[in-house]
């Protein structure tokens, strides 16, 4: 270990102490974080625009980087909400006594200190303290360069409510700059019990294929839209307008639309909404050929397009014949996280559902539901594309472990 023991060390010892605070206690300081963050909105925005400056406007991450009053003002509410959520912990999962008469419950705990390594995503930092503490977790943020400055000022207005509130500051610890960093921690297996990487397929692999701390992997998004040949002309114009523009920096935003040959006539129609913003279509031939001279934003698709998770206002189309080609591109090119079918074919639906291998499987739906709290979980702290302890949204719940509690009389084992 390097030079960032004494940190991973103060955090062990601040998660401990969580465990003595109750749950009135938390809420209290949510809400009080809440109201320092609307309070110290100025010197927030002062440093936001620090980080802005050092951004290129036409990055697509601009738009996740910037903080404005009004997504502060959102921050504050949803710590508020967290508050006031049943707290995850102390829950009996199962409780039974065996024949000796020993009694065995198994109970919702904490897991101890979480890692979240983000990118130019400052709200990030409010969301996960807010989560880890209500969770009893102490967390240790490593947040992208990008948002340095608005990190470090969030953080600043944490710790100083912490303090006054006698809760020791390293609950919540934020990294330096730099990949040492990064490193230090995924190594720091006597201190760190999780490691959660919010951010690009680059960055969750990199983390993924060397951390030593075990990992869920949350965020990357390469989410297709199946429109098949029993699809609703109008619902499928709907669902792939707000599932590829409602937010195009966001992992859930759409990024391949696979179109029945049958229907290729219907194309044009299907995504004339989003010439409105001016997206880009990557077609391969045949769907070159039907949008040409029809869809004024267009581009020849090659194969790195279908496994490609844009985070911009560009999408591919796919041209399929039946939903066995459907399925079998959206095996070969999905990231497991979101999926969607725009069809009326009961059939077709039932067996999207079951053969697709993802998270969140939308039956004429937008994928743009996966997060946010739109699942009434309340909050989130991550989208989990894999399959062990969490999957899908991750809320309160998937972000504490358990442990057996056992009591007797004196029995002894034979």
């Amino acid at each position: 270990m390097g030079n960032l023991t004494e940190l991973f060390k103060h955090a062990r010892v601040a998660s401990r102490k969580l465990n003595l605070i109750d749950e009135n206690k938390i809420n209290e300081v949510l809400n009080k974080v809440a109201d320092a963050a609307i309070a110290h909105t100025d010197e927030i925005l002062e440093a936001n625009v620090l980080d802005l400056e050092r951004m290129d406007k036409s990055n697509p991450k601009y738009d996740r980087l910037m903080l404005t009053a009004g997504r502060i003002a959102d921050i504050a509410a949803d710590m508020r909400r967290v508050a006031q959520l049943p707290s995850p912990l102390g829950r009996t999962l199962a409780q039974w006594t065996q024949p000796n008469g020993m009694r065995i419950s198994k109970v919702s705990v904490p897991f101890g200190v979480i890692g979240i390594i983000y990118e130019a995503r400052p709200n990030v930092t409010f969301d996960v303290f807010s989560l880890c503490l209500k969770s009893g977790n102490a967390v240790i943020m490593k947040g992208g360069s990008d948002a340095a400055c608005s990190n470090e000022a969030i953080v600043k207005v944490i710790h100083e409510v912490l303090e006054a509130e006698g809760i020791d500051t390293a609950t919540a610890t934020l990294l330096p700059n730099g990949h040492e960093a990064t490193a230090e921690m995924l190594g720091a297996v006597d201190y760190v019990d999780l490691i959660i990487p919010r951010g690009s397929r680059n960055l969750i692999n990199f983390v993924r294929d060397n951390s030593r701390v075990p990992v869920i992997e949350t965020g990357a998004g390469i989410c297709n839209c199946y429109f098949h040949h029993s699809g609703n002309l109008e619902k499928g114009k709907r669902i792939v307008l707000n599932a590829k523009t409602r937010r195009v920096s966001v992992c859930n935003a759409l990024d391949s639309l696979i179109i029945d040959r049958s229907r290729l006539a219907d194309l044009p129609a299907l995504v004339a909404p989003l010439a409105e913003k001016r997206v880009i279509i990557y077609a391969d031939d045949e769907a070159y050929a039907s949008l040409s001279g029809a869809y004024p934003y267009l581009e020849h698709a090659t194969a790195e397009d279908w496994g490609r998770e844009y985070m911009d206002y560009k999408m591919s189309v796919k041209t399929v014949t039946g939903i066995d080609e459907a399925l079998e591109h959206i095996a070969q090119y999905s990231s497991h996280h979101s999926e969607s079918i725009v069809a009326e074919d009961a059939e077709a639906c039932a067996r999207f559902k079951k053969e697709v291998d993802a998270a969140c499987v939308y039956t004429n739906l937008p994928t743009s539901f996966t997060d946010g709290g739109q699942f009434g979980f309340g909050a989130e702290i991550g989208i989990s594309t894999q399959k062990l302890h969490a999957r899908g949204p991750m809320a309160l719940p998937e972000i504490t472990t358990y442990k057996y509690l056992i009591e007797g009389d004196a029995q002894i084992r034979e």
